[in-house]
């Protein structure tokens, strides 16, 4: 047994230099035969080294005290003393607190809602129908989430919107939601919804379009109810596009949008709108404390990035399915 695997060892050792070479011929045959798409491929590589990977390297003031004098090159090393200032700030709890709430709410309550929509239309038959609710649905995705938050904010002022003036009708006074703290993450979530889920529902139609009509043959042969077809035919099809989709909700939990949080946050609702990109713009960029703000945005990529990293595991041990 043990000259068997003596005798083994160096053909496996021959075998893996021609099994390289075999792969590099390989590689060069495809890349002469498909030279314009990997020409077509370099595009985007340049593109996210110039924009995404190059300026990673500017992170680094997170671990100086940027000067911007000095440059972030000149400027003094100070080690992990800026982590522990933000880690001893008192409002840092609150800050992963708001963001954390805020980033799970959005995803459990927006991630379901597309795909009921989807299963339903998929079953309607009247096509002019089915059009029209698709288009009413996926037209506020394209909708700046400026215009989204005037929007919101006409339509929830106590004064001139259309639900201050019901309350008013009703003899329920002016009623601010937008100066409570406790109606903002509602209003952030359900803004969230009305734009996304249209755009969500028209990926998971293009999944139930490729589910193999012989497999709904079989089941009306089978005598199965349109709740059991979808249960059994349109659920298990999705299950792939809807974990992809779970896993890159669930790595962006912490890089929830800065735009719309800061546009409708105010001194009122405070103690629940702060979260960690609006408290990065503050205190980075309208203090001019670099430093402390590169750090603060780092924090939140590292946690972004672990989280990915379990979520895709899982999914990849329960369902199979994976971004790699």
């Amino acid at each position: 047994m043990t000259l068997s695997v003596e005798q083994d060892l160096p053909t496996a050792t021959a075998a893996a230099p021609a099994e390289r070479r075999k792969r590099q011929s390989r590689f060069r045959r495809s890349l002469r035969r498909y030279w314009q798409l990997y020409l077509l491929l370099l595009i985007p590589i340049i593109w996210f080294i110039v924009f995404r990977y190059i300026p990673m390297a500017n992170a680094v003031i997170a671990f100086k005290n940027y000067n911007p004098i000095d440059g972030v090159w000149g400027s003094p090393w100070v080690g992990f003393d800026n982590f522990a200032n933000l880690f001893r700030n008192p409002v840092f709890p609150r800050l992963v607190g708001n963001t954390f709430i805020l980033a799970a709410y959005t995803l459990l309550a927006s991630f379901p809602l597309p795909i009921i929509l989807a299963l339903a239309l998929n079953e309607v038959r009247l096509r002019f129908f089915k059009r029209t609710v698709q288009m009413v649905t996926y037209a506020p995705y394209f909708i700046s989430t400026v215009v989204v938050v005037s929007m919101t904010i006409l339509l929830l002022s106590p004064r001139v919107g259309l639900l201050g003036r019901t309350f008013s009708f009703f003899g329920a006074g002016q009623v601010d939601l937008l100066a409570s703290a406790d109606f903002f993450r509602h209003i952030y979530v359900a803004t969230d919804i009305w734009t996304t889920t249209g755009y969500l529902a028209v990926i998971y139609l293009a999944a139930l379009a490729s589910v193999d009509t012989s497999l709904y043959e079989a089941a009306k042969i089978d005598g199965a109810s349109r709740l059991q077809k979808i249960w059994n035919v349109d659920i298990p099809a999705l299950l792939p596009t809807a974990s992809i989709i779970l896993i890159l909700g669930v790595g962006n939990i912490m890089a929830i949008g800065f735009e719309k949080a800061f546009l409708l946050q105010n001194a009122l609702n405070l103690s629940t709108s702060e979260i960690i990109p609006t408290y990065v713009y503050k205190t980075g960029i309208l203090n001019a404390n670099f430093s402390l703000g590169a750090t603060i945005g780092l924090f939140n990529a590292v946690i972004s990035l672990v989280l990915l990293l379990v979520v895709n595991t899982v999914s990849k041990r329960v369902t199979g399915n994976g971004l790699w």
